[in-house]
This record gives C-alpha cells, sequence and structure tokens, in this order.
C-alpha cells in the first residue's frame, strides 16, 4: 500500500494544463471536490435528461432522440471523439408508445394508472367490454377457455399477493450494515433462492399458449404497488405479426377486479393502447474520451460508464440517468480543471441493459474478448479499470471489490484524502446484474459502488422512476468521487492487477 500512496503522492507532475507545480494527492482532490460542489450542474443536467429527453427504451425513437441530444452534451463538454457504436443486433427492433387510457366501468367508474408492456400490439381504438378472468389451477382448466376468448378482454390471475411492509420508504446504511459489508463471504456457502408462482410456473405457460391461440382484444396483468404499475416487456422479433395487447395495472386495481370477478360481480372495462413499431434493428453505445498524454500510457483506458437506456415509463431518472449525468459530470470536472492524464479516460453510456446488458456484452465481444473466437481482443490488456454507476441516486459510501483482493490496496489509498466526505468501506463481495459484470467475468478490474439505496426498490422500472428520485447533493457527491478515482487510475504509475478467471 505504501508503494501506490508514493506513486500518487509524489509523481503527478504536470497534472494540471499552465501549472508547472507538482501537485499533492489532497490538493488535487481539494480542487475536484470545489469544483464539485461549488460549480456543479449537476441540477441542470438532470432536468436535461429527465424532463427534457423523456422514457429511453432501447431502439425506440425517443432512444435514438436520447443518443443524439447526449452525443451534443459531450461535444459541448469539449470531449473528444464522441461517436455512437453499434454493440449487436437487436431482433425485436424499435417501439414506442403513443396512448395509454384504461377504466374500469363497471360496476363504477374509475381510471386507472396502466402501462403497456412494451413490444405488444395496439387496440383499433378504444375497446370496450365485460373482463373474462382466467381461473386456472390445473392444467385441464384450460380447456374452459379454449375457442371462449377472442375479443375478449382477458384478466390473468393474482401471481404475487400484495404483502403490507413495516420498512421505510427510503433508507439510508447504517455504520453496522457498512461494517457487515465489509466482511468476506466467501468462505459461506450461496443459497438457492426459488421463485415461486401461483399455480406454478407451467400453468403459466400453459395460459400464454392459449392466449396466444386464442387472440383476446387485450391481456390484462398485474404488477407494481403504491397503485404505479411495474414496466415490463414481451417476447417478440420484428417482422413478426403484431402482439396482442398486453397492459400492466398495479396489483390494488388488478386485484381489485379480481375478487370483484371471483365473486360473480361483473367487471367491464375500457382500454386504448396505441403503439408504433420501427425497424431499428442495432443496440447502440455512445462513446467519447478525454485522450491520454503520456507516451507510453495514452494507449491504455480509464473507462467509466452507465447506461442510457431505461424502460418506458417514468423518465428512467434513478434508472439509470443518475448514472450517466454523475459520468458526464465527473468528465466536465476533470476538462474545468484543464487535466493532463496519462491514461485515456473514456466514457460508455450503453444501450439495452434492460435487455441482458446488451450494450457492454457488445462492447466487451468488439474489444475484450471473443467468446466465439476464444480470443483475447485489443483492448484486454490495455483496459485498466472500469467503474459503473447503476444503483439510483443514492450517495456512495464505498466500492464492492468483486472478490478482487488485489484491488483493495489501490483503493485504500486513493480513497485516503476523500474518506473524511464518508466514502469507507471496501467490501470484497461480488455485486452483479448490471453492465460491470459484463468486464468482470473475463477478469477486468470492473467494479459499482455501494450506494445508499434511498427510495430506488420502490421506484425503478416504474412511472414514478422520474427527476423527484434524484438527491442532487448525493449525486454532486457521486460525481466527485467518479472524478478523482477516474483520475487517480489515469495517474498511477501502476495498475489494479486483473483477477485470474477461466476464459470460455
Amino acid at each position: 500500500m505504501k508503494k501506490i500512496f508514493i506513486c500518487i503522492a509524489f509523481l503527478w507532475t504536470g497534472l494540471f494544463g499552465g501549472m508547472a507545480q507538482q501537485c499533492l494527492p489532497e490538493l488535487t482532490a481539494f480542487k475536484i471536490k470545489n469544483e464539485a460542489f461549488r460549480n456543479s450542474q449537476l441540477e441542470d443536467m438532470a432536468v436535461w435528461m429527465t424532463d427534457f429527453m423523456g422514457p429511453r427504451l432501447v431502439a425506440s425513437k425517443l432512444y435514438d432522440r436520447a443518443v443524439k441530444l447526449t452525443m451534443e452534451k459531450m461535444k459541448a463538454l469539449g470531449l473528444e471523439n464522441v461517436r455512437v457504436e453499434v454493440a449487436m443486433d437487436f431482433l425485436k427492433g424499435g417501439w414506442d408508445n403513443q396512448r395509454t387510457y384504461a377504466a374500469m366501468t363497471t360496476p363504477y367508474y374509475c381510471n386507472f394508472a396502466a402501462n403497456p408492456k412494451a413490444w405488444t400490439g395496439s387496440t383499433p381504438g378504444p375497446v370496450k367490454g365485460e373482463v373474462v378472468l382466467l381461473q386456472v389451477k390445473k392444467p385441464k382448466d384450460i380447456e374452459n377457455y379454449r375457442g371462449k376468448l377472442a375479443g375478449k378482454i382477458v384478466l390473468m390471475p393474482v401471481v404475487k399477493e400484495y404483502k403490507l411492509t413495516f420498512e421505510p420508504t427510503a433508507k439510508r446504511y447504517t455504520e453496522e450494515e457498512l461494517k457487515t459489508l465489509e466482511q468476506d463471504p466467501r468462505p459461506q456457502s450461496r443459497r438457492r433462492v426459488t421463485q415461486l408462482t401461483t399455480g406454478g410456473t407451467n400453468l403459466l405457460e400453459l395460459m400464454a399458449k392459449l392466449l396466444k391461440t386464442e387472440k383476446p382484444a387485450v391481456i390484462v396483468h398485474g404488477a407494481g404497488n403504491l397503485n404505479v404499475p411495474h414496466s415490463l416487456g414481451i417476447g417478440y422479433k420484428w417482422g413478426e405479426p403484431e402482439p396482442t395487447p398486453e397492459l400492466v395495472l398495479p396489483v390494488e386495481a388488478h386485484s381489485r377486479m379480481v375478487r370483484l370477478v371471483e365473486r360473480g360481480t361483473p367487471v367491464e372495462m375500457e382500454i386504448d393502447i396505441q403503439n408504433e413499431f420501427n425497424n431499428h434493428l442495432t443496440v447502440d453505445n455512445v462513446i467519447a474520451e478525454i485522450p491520454g498524454k503520456d507516451p507510453e500510457l495514452k494507449n491504455e483506458i480509464v473507462l467509466i460508464g452507465g447506461h442510457l437506456d431505461s424502460w418506458h415509463a417514468g423518465t428512467g431518472a434513478a434508472d439509470n440517468a443518475s448514472g450517466c449525468m454523475v459520468m458526464l459530470e465527473a468528465l466536465r470536472i476533470l476538462k474545468a480543471l484543464d487535466v493532463q492524464p496519462r491514461r485515456t479516460i473514456r466514457v460508455a453510456l450503453w444501450g439495452g441493459e434492460e435487455q441482458g446488458m446488451m450494450g457492454s456484452r457488445g462492447y466487451v465481444q468488439k474489444y475484450i474478448y471473443d467468446v466465439k473466437a476464444k480470443e483475447k481482443k485489443d483492448e484486454f490488456d490495455r483496459l485498466v479499470l472500469y467503474l459503473n454507476m447503476d444503483n439510483g441516486s443514492g450517495r456512495f459510501r464505498g466500492i464492492y471489490l468483486q472478490e478482487n483482493d488485489m484491488a483493495a490496496p489501490y483503493f485504500a489509498a486513493w480513497m485516503k484524502p476523500v474518506e473524511a466526505l464518508g466514502f469507507t468501506t471496501l467490501s470484497p463481495r461480488n455485486n452483479y446484474g448490471t453492465d460491470h459484470t459484463s468486464f468482470d467475468r473475463f477478469g477486468i478490474p470492473a467494479f459499482q459502488f455501494i450506494q445508499d439505496g434511498l427510495d430506488y426498490s420502490t421506484g425503478y422500472h416504474r412511472p414514478t422512476d422520474t427527476y423527484e428520485r434524484l438527491v442532487i447533493d448525493d449525486l454532486k457527491y457521486n460525481a466527485a468521487m467518479i472524478a478523482w478515482f477516474t483520475l487517480c487510475a489515469a495517474m498511477d504509475d501502476t495498475r489494479i492487477p486483473s483477477k485470474p478467471v477461466e476464459l470460455r
């Protein structure tokens, strides 16, 4: 650890353009914090990326608009090599929702918050009629509905019962919880968790096959709570016949109608869904750089990023406009300070994360490791570090080391000048489920931050994921941390060793 810290403390000569004096890490950290907190552009950037951009479903017209706007922003920040890169093919094609209206009209009128499943079709204008509850508890029950559902509004059964929670809606990590994260879980056995659904997966598959042949007018699901529907999609390929419209209601609205029908009360609905398909058949990433200046190290890359795409409801504020704006603000800070990094600093805003980390996986396939050919690519040995943000708007409290013990002394040294701000926790644990795992799989030093949860779990993938989910002061802090750690990695004489993995 001492060797690494000495390298940071005494070898940063010429860090800032136009400054001849040597810069100690404490002074550099001060300049970054001062720019991040005194001259922040995050509040304006947050409005721009949520209210102005809107939803950003991959391959949609709104996503294409977001890509263009993001490129303009990157150029305005003075970043170089701004470009769009195709990550991989996207067989679904593009899809945009134009109109959604849903209401129960009998036994009384009540309009519902509703969200169509992505890549489902449109209704031929408003559709009115009695709902038919699909009550299937055993396979033979399927036959009760065969030949009877065409043109009907089909109400799917309750899959998950609503449970009252006594946990706070929003929360931050306690010191005790952070101490727990510092413990190494590797000696412990991992529990397998089985996801159970009412009736079992087999029954749900049988119902799906029935509905595909019956061609109802609309299929109505229940998902999401607090009277807010969840965002979901369907399996679809561009060029196939337009699928049946499928609507998602929050469990409170969906279960209300299920209970009424089960007790013999006729329920009628009025639904109008208008969607538009397009032939955008690629997943696109947006990339920009601050080129490295060191003749020997400029070809090495420090990569930062988050996913630009969102679901089609809300504005994808916490998931993941927050990560994108923090990365852009971090680079704005470095540009404002006229840093001259030894290594190239690159930002990548990924497409298609919500459909399986498609943007980052495509980048890795193209530049890091070709799985099909089983061969290393050009950046396998040149990518020094990847930092990702995709856990909402909450403040960074530390970092998950992905069981790469060799990274611990580097982050321990780098965090010294900023730990007074509350960045104190190095967790040896893995954190999965988003874009850094595309790199971690091949041993590349790639990390996700430990963040305060706030109200992320009740807002993401829902229409409520809007500007209001953002805590601007937390995002300012996060941008400062990203700027600092990025610069440390770009300037250090040494680099974090790659984690040994089996390449396959």
